[in-house]
């Protein structure tokens, strides 16, 4: 695996660590509807940090959520519950750091059993595989665990905060909760950048829950300049998806019917639909009003016998480029403002092609330097959670504990 070098300009307080010192971070996130465990090395500094990601598992519940037509929390907590000690083997397998053999299982106190079971004792199947399975490990070689502490969906977020911490007791290991939001910015770190990465920045996440601009100064430090005021992006996307009685997630079905549209070039018959708060003079967002507009729409079409095949690929394209428009201009508007070196887009929704396409050729001709995941990397993974705690020990800044909460509504701070 190859490893990322990096160089930052104007980041104080950098702790680093000792030349030949590498840091292994076993991460957990479960803040929606995706499972995931990664383990990733850290060394360098905070000016230089070296990242190399050496497992990233991740397992989907779409089709069990498909049939609800979004994500039930009761579901997402009960599959997590079911993926969590599979996927952690998986991992420590494809880390290398992973042994059963009899005479390297570890003896552990009946005490620290007991405190591990305890801790899971809402998650009966969690804690059945965690007793019988995990704690029959030998001890990996890793040297901290971190885990989404929010925001999200905190029946979700628990499952996993209390197999880390779990974990953290067992292992004697110690535990960073981190900020999901945090890691949408920061795993564009997870591939390789070939410049100098250049302050100030300004971030735009886009996902299911979230619509936010933010700007950083330096690293690990963000101010929110704007945000949606009521629907985020992805979540108006799977709202306008059900009202086009396509299936959920939106975001795809709708970018699959806009394609078809795109390919032939823009229609004179195509639907100009509304780019809200586009001249609102600030940077927020609100996408409740374009989801009615296309209800509308829909339901004058359905009445006049026109809601065909052709017309709901025409709706899809109109309302993505509006939502694209709207973001796109909302982003460089921020950047000039706050005379922003770089752009930095995360979140699920940025794993839409014709976005990306958008908001890369928008920098190109702003002569800004632009960093987007990889499309692996763009919707929820616990690599992102692995890379936001190894920052943060670079710069001295990781908080552990083992008392924190889950945080549905946590911020970016």
């Amino acid at each position: 695996m190859v490893e990322h070098f990096f160089d930052v300009e104007r980041v104080r307080g950098s702790s680093p660590l000792p030349p030949t010192s590498i840091m292994k971070i076993l991460a957990i996130e479960t803040s929606c509807d995706d499972t995931a465990v990664s383990i990733v090395e850290v060394k360098g500094s905070l000016t230089k940090p070296v990242f190399k990601v050496l497992a990233n598992n991740i397992s989907s519940q779409i089709k069990i959520h498909r049939a609800w037509g979004g994500v039930v929390p009761s579901l997402a907590k009960r599959e997590h519950s079911k993926n969590l000690a599979p996927l952690l083997i998986k991992s420590l397998k494809d880390a290398n750091l992973f042994s059963d053999k009899e005479k390297t299982r570890p003896n552990f106190a009946k005490t620290k059993l007991s405190r591990a079971g305890k801790i899971l004792e809402r998650e009966l199947e969690l804690r059945k595989n965690f007793l019988q399975i995990i704690a029959k490990l030998k001890i990996p070689k890793i040297d901290a665990i971190a885990v989404t502490k929010g925001p999200g969906l905190e029946p979700a977020l628990w499952v996993g905060i209390n197999f880390a911490k779990a974990l953290a007791w067992l292992w004697d290991k110690p535990l960073y909760p981190v900020n999901h939001l945090e890691g949408h910015i920061l795993v564009t770190l997870a591939s390789p950048i070939k410049n100098k990465i250049r302050f100030p920045l300004i971030a735009l996440i886009v996902s299911g829950g979230h619509t936010e601009l933010v700007l950083s100064k330096d690293w690990l430090k963000y101010k929110i300049i704007g945000r949606t005021r009521d629907d985020a992006a992805g979540e108006a996307f799977d709202k306008v998806a059900r009202i086009l009685d396509l299936p959920y997630p939106g975001g795809p079905e709708i970018s699959k019917l806009a394609q078809k549209i795109s390919a032939q070039g823009r229609p004179a018959s195509s639907w100009k639909l509304p780019r809200p708060m586009l001249h609102s003079g600030d940077f927020d967002f609100s996408f409740s009003g374009l989801k009615t507009a296309v209800l509308y729409l829909a339901q004058k079409l359905k009445s006049e016998n026109k809601f065909t095949e052709k017309t709901k690929a025409e709706i899809a394209f109109d309302f993505q480029e509006s939502v694209i428009e709207v973001l796109t201009k909302k982003t460089l508007s921020a950047c000039q403002k706050y005379k922003a070196k770089t752009i930095i887009a995360g979140g699920g929704v940025i794993a839409n092609t014709s976005l990306r396409d958008v908001l890369q050729k928008m920098a190109e001709e702003n002569q800004l330097q632009f960093l987007i995941p990889d499309l692996s990397y763009s919707t929820d993974n616990a690599t992102m959670i692995a890379l936001a705690a190894g920052l943060r020990f670079l710069a001295s800044q990781g908080k552990i504990s083992r008392t924190f909460k889950a945080e549905g509504n946590l911020s970016l701070k």
